[in-house]
């Protein structure tokens, strides 16, 4: 899979993880916490991003790989949505906002370009080879 021999090793994974990370800091330190519904649906869907990640790289060929690439680029469309939420109704402010937006739409166009290096790959991954 494009030299790699686990998922913990692309920086798309890693971006992924630290923003999951972040939006669990928010749920801890902020009213986020308290929006019980916007809570469980922020959390879900920044791990869904990395969970993507892994999963598709565990699938072995590039196929499956970029299918779950463009769910976790789905989930971190989602999870931009819900940050927009979280600033509308009062849980965070704008200069928040406006980091961990700037950094999930660094992911999203990360996730797109990795997919597309998939698309021109040679390499189909070794469940094909």
């Amino acid at each position: 899979m494009a030299n790699y021999s686990s998922f913990e090793e692309m920086v798309i994974y890693q971006l992924a993880r630290e923003q999951s990370n972040q939006v669990w800091s928010l749920i801890l330190n902020t009213s986020v916490g308290q929006d019980y519904k916007l809570r469980e649906q922020i959390n879900g869907s920044s791990g869904s991003v990395m969970d993507n990640i892994a999963e598709g790289f565990g699938r072995g060929g590039n196929k499956e790989f970029i299918t779950f690439l463009s769910y976790s680029r789905g989930s971190c469309c989602e999870t931009k949505a819900q940050l927009q939420r979280c600033f509308d109704r009062k849980h965070i402010d704008e200069k928040v906002f406006l980091e961990l937006n700037s950094k999930a739409q660094c992911i999203i166009d990360q996730i797109s370009k990795f997919i597309n290096y998939l698309k021109a790959s040679d390499k189909k991954g070794s469940k094909y080879d």
